[in-house]
C-alpha cells in the first residue's frame, strides 16, 4: 500500500474513531446514564452547587443526544418539541428552562456534529508528516468528505431542499471552525519550513472551504487529488 493511500486510510480510520467514541458518549448521555460516587460526610454548600451545575449539564447534554438521534431517525424538519421530550422523559418546561425553541435545540445538535469534525481534524494534524503537503492535502479532502459527506440520515436530510436554510447554517460554521483551526495549528507549521505567500488568511481559507463543500456537494465523484491541487493552488503551497 503506498504512503498516500496508507494516509488517507488513517483518516478514515480517525474520523471512524471519533465518530464511534461521540456515538458512544451520545448514546450514553441520551439513556440518562451517569456516574457517581458516594461521600463519607455531608457536602459543604460549594460542593452542592457544583453538583447541581454538574447534573444541569449532564441533563442538557442528554437533551441534545436524544435530540440528535431524533434527527437522524426523521429528520429536524419532522421531529417536535414533544418528542424529543418524550424520549428524554422530561416535561415541556424543562426542556424550555434550556432552549429557548426548537431552533436552540437544533443549533446545539450543529455545534456537537461540528465538533464530531473538529476532533477528526485534529488527528489529521497530529498525523500530518513534516514535509508531506501532497499527502496531507489528500487526506484532509478525505476527511472532509467522511465529515460532511458521510451518508447518515441526518446529513442526508440537512441536504435537503426544505433543510436548505439550515445546511447553509451548517457550512458555514464549518468553514469558520475549520479555518480557525488550521490558522491557529497547520498555517503555524508550515510557516516554519516555507514563506506564506497569501493574505487574509482567514478569509481566503472560509471562502476556499466554502467553494470545496459546494463543489463536491455537486461534484462528488471528482479524485481528491484534483481537489488537492486546486487548494494548493488557491494557497499557493510550496510542495517540493
Amino acid at each position: 500500500m503506498s504512503k498516500t493511500a496508507t494516509t488517507e486510510k488513517r483518516a478514515s480510520t480517525d474520523m471512524t474513531r471519533v465518530v464511534d467514541t461521540r456515538t458512544a458518549h451520545r448514546r450514553a448521555s441520551a439513556s440518562g446514564k451517569t456516574t457517581t460516587s458516594s461521600q463519607a460526610t455531608p457536602p459543604t454548600a460549594s460542593a452542592t452547587k457544583r453538583k447541581r451545575a454538574s447534573r444541569s449539564s449532564n441533563r442538557r447534554e442528554q437533551i441534545i443526544a436524544t435530540a440528535r438521534e431524533l434527527y437522524e431517525e426523521a429528520g429536524p424538519a419532522h421531529t417536535t418539541v414533544q418528542d424529543i421530550t418524550n424520549r428524554v422523559g422530561v416535561t415541556r418546561s424543562l426542556f424550555y428552562h434550556y432552549f429557548p425553541n426548537k431552533d436552540a435545540i437544533t443549533s446545539a445538535v450543529l455545534d456537537d456534529m461540528i465538533e464530531d469534525y473538529v476532533e477528526a481534524l485534529a488527528f489529521w494534524n497530529d498525523e500530518r508528516q513534516e514535509g508531506k503537503v501532497d499527502n496531507a492535502l489528500r487526506s484532509v479532502v478525505r476527511l472532509l468528505r467522511l465529515g460532511l459527506f458521510e451518508q447518515s440520515p441526518l446529513r442526508i436530510a440537512l441536504a435537503s431542499d426544505e433543510n436548505a436554510a439550515l445546511y447553509l447554517d451548517f457550512v458555514n460554521r464549518v468553514a469558520h471552525h475549520t479555518a480557525t483551526f488550521i490558522i491557529e495549528t497547520t498555517v503555524q507549521d508550515y510557516a516554519k519550513l516555507h514563506e506564506i505567500r497569501i493574505q487574509h488568511l482567514y478569509e481566503t481559507f472560509y471562502i476556499l472551504i466554502l467553494g470545496v463543500i459546494g463543489y463536491l456537494r455537486t461534484h462528488p465523484d471528482t479524485p481528491d487529488a484534483v481537489i488537492a491541487d486546486v487548494i494548493a493552488q488557491t494557497l499557493y503551497l510550496d510542495r517540493s
